[in-house]
């Protein structure tokens, strides 16, 4: 199912998840450098365009050694890289993987993500037959515990100063999603190699 050389593209309502390439490099500089996008994330924001060359080569890398997924979120009527969708920390054993998200600020309210978070969970239990997928979040980000909780998240646990970014200690708030809490929602397209190329 899945091809050695990249990710497959999971069709959503309005984006694709799809592999990024050189040419998202500016679109990815765009959504990590921004204050904003970042308050919460375990990293500070990017501050030279290298840094999203960067992190380009490391989701390839990444991919190659199958210890991260992660897809950029496109527009589908004009391919613009508006975000990003990551599944990693995979456990075999236990058909577990963390999931993580970013969304550029201008896209913020428009329910982008939200679409292209129900078609990742689709893949995650379908296509990959996982069987819980975690998530952890800031709990001063109210816009994206809300996203989780609309996605059937169940809070599970609060781990205090879990991160330390820039110099201060950040806590965590512990999210889960059974399978069988997915069970009955729609399962997502998957393009074939040919359409998501052409894109």
């Amino acid at each position: 199912m899945i091809d050695p050389d990249r990710l497959p593209t999971i069709a959503a309502p309005r984006v694709l998840l799809r592999w990024l390439t050189e040419d998202d490099v500016d679109a990815l500089f765009s959504i990590f450098s921004n204050p904003e996008v970042m308050r919460y994330w375990s990293t500070l924001p990017m501050t030279d365009r290298r840094e999203a060359r960067e992190l380009l080569e490391h989701v390839h890398e990444s991919f190659r050694r199958q210890t991260l997924w992660q897809w950029g979120v496109a527009r589908r009527d004009d391919d613009l890289v508006i975000g990003t969708c990551t599944l990693f920390h995979f456990e075999a054993d236990n058909r577990r993987a963390e999931i993580g998200y970013a969304l550029g600020r201008e896209h913020w309210g428009q329910g982008y993500m939200g679409e292209a978070l129900e078609a990742l969970l689709g893949f995650a239990f379908g296509e990959l037959d996982l069987h819980r997928l975690e998530a952890d979040v800031d709990p001063r980000n109210s816009s994206s515990i809300r996203t989780l909780e609309r996605l059937g998240f169940q809070r599970e646990g609060y781990l205090r100063e879990r991160w330390l970014v820039g110099g201060e200690a950040q806590d965590a708030l512990f999210f889960g999603l059974l399978r069988r809490e997915w069970t009955g929602r729609s399962r997502p397209e998957i393009l074939p190699p040919s359409a998501a190329e052409e894109r």
